[in-house]
């Protein structure tokens, strides 16, 4: 069988098998049969599907070297924390969408600051109450001789977000020094990182404009890819107002319920039904991202990047960034490895919305809220 007609022959089977083909097989196919060809969308998907399958692949959120996380929760009371750490330091950039964000010590990844690193980012339950959970972590790892060397001591720099989840258990246990220093610890001797009611994910929920009757159990997710050489990777503690959908499809995968708690309603048709209401709803919401990468970044390129992945939250998240969410997102930089800041930004929003979909898919229904796994 010559060349052309065993080409022939492939495409006709990956068409029907969804096989793999090779660019210069496209090439070939085009050259002897352009006229049929040419324009083909199947030729275009198979070549698009075999140079994502040689270039990018998933791993572990954990391959990061020089950044380690670590998790607690007191999944009695509903809430948590997870902890980023980095001991020789991270570059990190945030921006801030969402009107009513919980932080501490934030304006250290303005690029103005002369703070060039940071050495862990807290996420944490307990809304404005846990932001004191930070200093559990100061502790532990100035004990260790890690921060900023000011010549008396070393100051170890700690940024921290908070989600609101007072509704969900107790409402007067929220995230301590001692439950963060823990996490520390884990993250520095026994990384344990998973997604689900875990960490900050623990007391998470989504689809609130009605109240919490009506509401559906989320949690803390992550996806990671590699490139080449080039990793990105995202942790969502997806905690939204709004509902919550598979960026890829469009199918909405958790929200606001029906009465009967066997489908969804529509968060924006509800809003549009209260427009003599001056307030959205319910305000105890707020979805929290880090995003990384190995790549070599500046803070203000970390700033950037972080505001582009809020397109991943955009794709996945409706309505999002309201006055009743603080949604926000860390972008930090682990690594020295030249790449594009723009394609670092688009790649972050794919990785903040696939984050989303194992935020919905792991989370285990909890304190009488229905997970996605159990709703039909």
């Amino acid at each position: 069988m010559n060349k052309p007609v065993r080409l022939l022959v492939l495409f006709i089977i990956s068409s029907l098998f969804d096989i793999f083909i090779l660019k210069e097989e496209r090439d070939y196919l085009i050259k002897y049969y352009g006229h049929i060809f040419k324009n083909s969308e199947a030729v275009r998907k198979a070549v698009r599907k075999k140079q994502e399958y040689m270039y990018m692949k998933e791993i572990p959120v954990n391959s990061f070297n020089t950044i380690s996380i670590g998790q607690t929760e007191n999944a009695e009371a509903g809430t948590g924390c997870t902890v980023f750490l980095s001991k020789d330091g991270m570059r990190a950039g945030l921006d801030v969408r969402g009107g009513g964000p919980a932080t501490r010590d934030s304006r250290l990844l303005d690029p103005l600051m002369a703070a060039e690193v940071i050495h862990a980012i807290v996420l944490s339950g307990g809304s404005a109450f846990g932001l004191g959970a930070a200093n559990g972590v100061m502790e532990y790892l100035e004990e260790r001789d890690i921060g900023f060397d000011s010549g008396i001591t070393k100051v170890p720099l700690v940024v921290q977000t908070d989600l609101f989840d007072l509704a969900v258990g107790d409402a007067h246990v929220r995230p301590d020094p001692a439950m963060a220093r823990e996490a520390a610890r884990l993250a520095f001797e026994e990384p344990n990182y998973r997604n689900g009611n875990f960490g900050a994910g623990c007391g998470a929920t989504v689809g609130k404009i009605c109240g919490m009757k009506t509401c559906m159990k989320t949690g803390i997710g992550s996806y990671c890819m590699e490139i080449d050489s080039l990793k990105v990777g995202a942790v969502v503690a997806l905690n939204a107002l709004g509902d919550i959908y598979d960026w890829k499809n469009g199918k909405k995968i958790a929200g606001v319920l029906a009465e009967d708690k066997r489908g969804f309603r529509d968060t924006s048709e509800i809003m549009k039904r209260r427009t003599d209401s001056v307030q959205t709803g319910f305000p105890g919401n707020t979805t929290l991202a880090v995003v990384m990468t190995n790549a070599y970044f500046t803070k203000a390129q970390l700033c950037k990047i972080a505001g582009m992945a809020h397109d991943g939250y955009a794709r996945s998240i409706h309505p999002v960034h309201t006055s009743a969410d603080g949604d926000s997102i860390f972008a930090v930089s682990a690594g020295e490895i030249p790449a594009n800041m723009d394609l670092v930004g688009m790649l972050a929003a794919e990785a903040v919305s696939e984050a989303i979909i194992r935020a919905v898919e792991s989370a285990e229904s909890a304190y009488g809220f229905i997970a996605a796994r159990d709703l039909y």
